[in-house]
């Protein structure tokens, strides 16, 4: 079965999802296949490298003529937060499905606003979250579920990059808070710390938090010595509790775009009374596991090429982000047909906006320098 995508932001994660519907045929166990058929972009050079993509029939500027294509099902939207709540809307209206890049809106306001049409209109939509795909994640996630480790005695998830340490690194959208938000990081990796503790239930129910901004200004980018204001933060650490199986647990929540020495890193640790895991993408091919009985240790697996839809890749080669992004749209497209069955689902509507309850009670929290029930 077909499924006819259009693309509303052709950069970066467009791109990249674009290719990875050309390696559709690696998958092995799903019965639907996406065809791109339309990319909508402001900038013509960044419309241009769709014209390789012989599926693709329709490029425009103005994402409206893609809504009204009648032979467009879903809709992935990646443009800057300040045009979520808009964008987002106008699909829906449409009648089309979605995949909606985090945060699902520039403010705790805006996702409210969205998720009420997703509830006025019936349509299907998930937020994007590609990291709990990898092996690791599902194993973490799934020990964490099956209660088999005892109780939860704290949990650590987040998201570190080390861009911004860079200072002659131009400014652009995500640091400027007209763009990206009040929030700033909360916004830009919040849904990576957030979406496996919410899955599973731990919300925070009280946070304390402490945001830090990093250079205030950079280059706009012009060649021509000039700087641009930044105003967003850069570093969080959310200090939350969680009432985990009846017992009130520490849930902390890190988003850092100022972290030494790390690339692109999601990593999630569970400890337990008689168990734990850690999972790093800093080392994708390592699960470590925690064993207590008359000695206390930790173990590491290597782990192979074990997503959770099949593919052709051999068991003992390692996934990349490339892979985990393909895992993420097999699922939301299985979820859409009613056939993910017991499988891990993409982030919903619901989580969405419970990141945004987190992230509006952080910045209340740093502003107050107090702890915020939620």
């Amino acid at each position: 079965m077909n499924i006819n995508i259009a693309i509303i932001g052709g950069g970066l994660m467009g791109r990249e999802i674009t290719s990875a519907f050309a390696r559709w045929c690696a998958l092995t166990d799903v019965p639907v296949t996406p065809v791109l058929k339309a990319v909508a972009d402001l900038n013509p050079e960044t419309l241009s490298w769709f014209k390789r993509i012989p599926t693709v029939t329709q490029m425009v500027s103005d994402y409206h003529e893609i809504l009204a294509n009648p032979e467009i099902d879903v809709v992935y939207v990646a443009v800057p937060h300040h045009l979520h709540e808009k964008i987002y809307i106008d699909v829906l209206r449409a009648g089309k499905d979605l995949l909606a890049e985090k945060p699902f809106g520039i403010d705790l306001a805006a996702a409210q606003n969205i998720v009420n049409v997703v509830n006025e209109t019936g349509r299907f939509v998930r937020c994007s979250s590609e990291m709990p795909f990898f092996p690791g994640g599902q194993r973490a996630f799934e020990l964490a579920r099956s209660g088999q480790i005892g109780r939860i005695l704290e949990v650590v998830s987040g998201f570190h990059h080390s861009s911004d340490l860079d200072p002659t690194k131009p400014a652009n959208w995500k640091r400027l808070n007209a763009t990206c938000g009040q929030g700033g990081v909360l916004n830009d990796l919040g849904m990576h710390a957030c979406h496996l503790p919410i899955r599973l239930g731990w919300k925070p129910k009280k946070l304390y938090a402490q945001l830090q901004k990093g250079y205030t200004t950079r280059p706009d980018g012009k060649g021509e010595g000039g700087t641009i204001t930044c105003d967003t933060w850069d570093n969080a650490l959310i200090h939350g509790w969680s009432d985990i199986n009846g017992q009130e647990t520490p849930v902390r929540l890190e988003m850092k775009r100022l972290q030494p020495g790390a690339t692109n890193t999601w990593f999630i640790e569970i400890l337990a009374t008689d168990g734990g895991v850690r999972f790093s993408t800093a080392d994708p091919k390592a699960l470590y596991l925690f064993e207590r009985g008359k000695e206390q240790f930790w173990k590491r697996t290597d782990l192979g090429f074990a997503t959770p839809f099949k593919t052709v890749t051999g068991g003992i080669f390692e996934p990349g982000f490339p892979d985990v992004i393909q895992q993420m749209w097999a699922a939301y497209l299985l979820e859409r047909q009613g056939l993910l069955e017991n499988r891990f689902g993409c982030a919903t509507p619901q989580e969405a906006l419970e990141s945004h309850q987190v992230f509006a009670a952080a910045l209340e929290s740093h502003d107050g320098n107090c702890v915020v029930t939620l």
